[in-house]
């Protein structure tokens, strides 16, 4: 099921499990994520929108994003949060 905003091309993507074992649903979840944010990567999109990015998502930041603009975002945080007190481990 997929809905979104075609305002500013925000697509939301909700993948059901059906009648699948909790096993075969992580499985089948995390190929068709992987085959999701890489066709958004091919088509210049993001794997986050308003709702940022989340821990579901963390892992394809660098890859969506790339280092050049992971950097400054670990720069700011850095000024804002050098203890990294604030949500720790989230992100960076």
């Amino acid at each position: 099921m997929y809905f979104g905003h075609a305002g500013d091309r925000n697509l939301h993507i909700c993948i059901l499990c059906d009648s699948l074992s909790e096993n075969e649903w992580k499985d089948r979840l995390s190929a068709a994520m992987k085959e999701l944010y890489a066709e958004a990567k091919r088509l210049c999109g993001q794997v986050a929108g308003e709702h940022g990015i989340g821990y579901s998502k963390r892992e394809y930041l660098r890859e969506s994003l790339g280092k050049d603009l992971i950097e400054p975002m670990r720069g700011i945080k850095a000024v804002f949060d050098p203890n990294m007190v604030l949500n720790p481990d989230k992100i960076f």
